[in-house]
């Protein structure tokens, strides 16, 4: 009964949060579509997880509980973020453990997609060296609406300017603090993974694997999340299980049936375990969604929304939200728009999602930073009236 609520859980995730399109074959023109998605918190509910927050509790990452006045509905909503409260400890850093963990998947068709090997896409540097050399672990200048927020990670530079009316000129900063674990070998069980040429297909470089998201999130959840503890990953860190070209479908694995999602975050239990499986593309077969765009994309939604459940009024109809959605989840309404590339000293140039600001949830005036709604300018205004 479990595997079944589950698979109609995920179905509802990477459905109903984002609208999923059935893309159809049509020669080789038809792109297929990406999205991300969320797990929310299950084991336990988020008023237990407050509590345990506001005791002192220990035995989970950092978290800070807030509490806002929305001026869109004029209602009073509360929530949990990672670190430290951008409101009331301004001049605290913290760092969270965070375990980079290479997925290796063989598919049932022989497929082997490998994040340690030279990706001949990525100038034959593996995913993992790319990884550790992005401006999401390694530290980038960072001037966001045309504030210099600093020398910083990305998802840290992104909550700097989210609260920058509250935390300019201080030392807040909630920094990432990465090890490499050693690569997971994973079979992909029959009918759980494919292989898609995407040089067939679409002209595009290399193969794209794809796996069913209801057969891979148990099996994160119940077996390698607790293998892995005898290398310290517990509810006190943040693994990361990096894949490359590997996406999810819901169901049988296809790239144009119920498909694309390239990454999400999760959590459950108390202490509660935060995890994120993502994929990092150089098949370009996404358009601007590729290398670290989504990595961006779950790890800012994780700093923002670490249990997946933080209220807000309805908001809608943008980015890859097609209906109405009222969750902080901070790279959804802006899904495939990106900051300027970034140039880093390995010289590769990285691709970062865009995030949308927690003043465009919750309301006017914008708290973050050059008074807008969004860390590279697009949004100049809050969602406005409550989704329908």
């Amino acid at each position: 009964m479990r595997n079944t609520l589950l698979a109609a859980s995920l179905l509802a995730m990477a459905c109903g949060r984002a609208s999923v399109a059935r893309a159809q074959e049509n020669g080789n023109t038809a792109r297929p579509k990406a999205y991300t998605a969320v797990r929310p918190l299950w084991g336990t509910d988020h008023e237990s997880v407050k509590a345990a927050i506001d005791s002192g509790s220990s035995g989970m990452i950092p978290l800070w509980n807030f509490t806002v006045s929305s001026t869109r509905d004029g209602n009073t909503y509360s929530g949990t973020m990672v670190g430290q409260s951008a409101f009331t400890a301004q001049n605290t850093q913290t760092t969270i453990p965070t375990q980079i963990i290479p997925v290796i998947f063989t598919m049932p068709d022989g497929g082997v997609f490998d994040p340690t090997a030279p990706d001949p896409c990525a100038g034959n540097r593996s995913t993992v060296s790319l990884t550790l050399g992005s401006p999401i672990v390694s530290s980038a200048h960072f001037s966001l609406n045309g504030v210099n927020v600093g020398m910083t990670q990305y998802i840290d530079a992104f909550q700097r300017a989210n609260f920058w009316s509250e935390v300019a000129q201080t030392n807040y900063h909630t920094l990432l603090g990465v090890t490499t674990l050693p690569a997971v070998k994973v079979q992909v069980p029959q009918s759980r993974g494919a292989t898609f040429d995407d040089k067939a297909l679409f002209g595009a470089c290399g193969s794209t694997g794809v796996i069913d998201i209801n057969w891979w999130d148990p099996f994160v959840t119940g077996t390698l999340i607790p293998a892995l503890s005898s290398q310290g990953v517990n509810p006190t860190t943040f693994p990361v299980f990096l894949f490359d070209n590997v996406v999810m479908s819901v169901g049988s694995p296809s790239l144009f049936k119920k498909c694309c999602i390239l990454g999400y975050h999760g959590a459950f239990g108390l202490p509660v375990q935060t995890y994120s499986p993502l994929d990092f593309d150089t098949s370009g077969i996404f358009g601007s969604i590729l290398d670290t765009s989504i990595m961006a994309h779950e790890v800012g939604e994780w700093m923002d929304d670490p249990l997946g459940n933080n209220p807000t009024p309805a908001w809608g109809h943008i980015g890859q939200v097609g209906g109405c959605q009222n969750n902080l989840e901070v790279g959804d309404p802006l899904t495939g728009r990106n900051l300027p590339p970034v140039r880093m000293p390995n010289g590769f140039t990285y691709h970062l999602q865009e995030l949308a600001f927690f003043s465009w949830f919750y309301g006017s005036p914008s708290i973050g930073a050059g008074g807008l709604f969004s860390d590279n300018g697009t949004f100049t205004k809050d969602a406005g009236p409550v989704c329908q």
